[in-house]
């Protein structure tokens, strides 16, 4: 059986990382942890569980500091995640049972990342990423912000997944508002961005209201026609939420439907055009979208998932749409499907009662 070292950086994560070690200590056959400058009990709370703890001086550089704890692995496998992430049972489990089963010709190994839940606990929004790799190959983290994993070789597609779970205290735009930071103190040297810089950089500014910014950095990402193909749809999304907050609908139509030249129509590209005919009475027109958002197979795509998009949402809008132009035993049909996943959404419960009162089925 090969051995697997846990490597992860941390600043200040008292409130969660006993919980995430704990989930992952029977598991990995050494913990490495590096702080970049807790002034918490952070470091107390390491020891807990090892002795291999390392500081590293922060250079406004995630990629300097995950290569950092990467280079102070010692067993065959390097198996990395943060201090707000955990594993569940079920995937404890499964994780043991790779460990057991590994084939020492696998290179890297994906999981699913689980970052957003519904109130019954359910994922609702997640992705892939490269979480184990052979030591031997020196793979290495790019990017100062938005790192990612250069990987190449073997690599296995696992069905573990790995549950975010931020602390309640959290500051998520604290954390966004740092990294919004680093980029325009790069730009400020005068740094050339990568087109993976330009994405996420534009993603920040979005994210903070600065909506014509970013419109400009996601067609400067865009045009460099250098993107991995989902940062390419994700950015026409994207473009089509700035200019919906600008008002501009034109454009927002314009930008959902420059994506589909990458690719089939993602479910959330196609809820949102349903959308937009929708919010204009033009119901036919709406159904086509909301069906192709529940008829697309995306199972193999390595982007975003928000499933939403590919469940109950485009059922909940069929069933108005369908409604409104008197096909109403396809409206009750599925405003069913969309209960099988929400019972107890408001949305949900309300149309419930709907037809409880004005629909008989015969």
């Amino acid at each position: 059986m090969y051995k697997i070292s846990l490597c992860m950086i941390v600043k200040n994560e008292e409130e969660v990382l006993r919980q995430c070690l704990t989930s992952v200590k029977d598991l990995c056959d050494e913990i490495i942890i590096v702080d970049t400058g807790s002034t918490d009990k952070t470091k107390e709370i390491a020891q807990e569980f090892t002795q291999k703890i390392f500081d590293f001086e922060w250079i406004d550089d995630f990629s300097a500091a995950r290569n950092f704890a990467f280079s102070k692995a010692t067993m065959d496998y390097i198996f990395w995640m943060d201090a707000d992430d955990i594993l569940l049972e079920e995937d404890q489990k499964k994780f043991k049972q790779l460990k057991a089963e590994l084939d020492g010709a696998v290179d890297a190994v994906s999981m699913i990342y689980n970052i957003a839940f519904d109130e019954a606990g359910n994922p609702t929004f997640s992705y892939r990423r490269n979480r184990l790799v052979k030591r031997a190959r020196n793979f290495k983290w790019i990017g100062a912000v938005h790192e990612y994993l250069e990987v190449g070789g073997n690599i296995l597609s696992s069905d573990i997944a790995i549950t975010h779970r931020k602390s309640e205290k959290s500051n998520g735009n604290l954390q966004s508002s740092r990294n919004l930071t680093i980029y325009e103190n790069r730009l400020k040297k005068g740094e050339t961005f990568t087109p993976r810089d330009l994405f996420y950089y534009a993603n920040e500014l979005k994210d903070h209201g600065q909506f014509e910014k970013a419109i400009e950095y996601y067609q400067k990402f865009l045009e460099t026609k250098k993107g991995w193909i989902e940062d390419e749809i994700r950015a026409c999304i994207h473009l089509a939420s700035c200019y919906r907050h600008l008002g501009n609908t034109e454009k927002e139509i314009e930008a959902l439907v420059q994506s589909i030249m990458y690719d089939v129509p993602r479910p959330e590209v196609s809820c949102r055009l349903g959308d937009l005919y929708k919010e204009r009475g033009i119901f036919k027109k709406a159904i086509i979208w909301y069906r192709l958002a529940l008829e697309v197979d995306l199972n193999d795509a390595l982007g975003f998932r928000e499933n939403s998009y590919s469940t109950w949402y485009p059922h909940l809008q069929l069933c108005v749409c369908y409604w409104h132009i008197g096909e109403k035993e396809l409206s009750f049909a599925h405003h069913n499907e969309a209960k099988k996943y929400k019972p107890t959404d408001p949305q949900i419960q309300y149309n419930e009662n709907f037809f409880k009162e004005n629909f008989s089925k015969n």
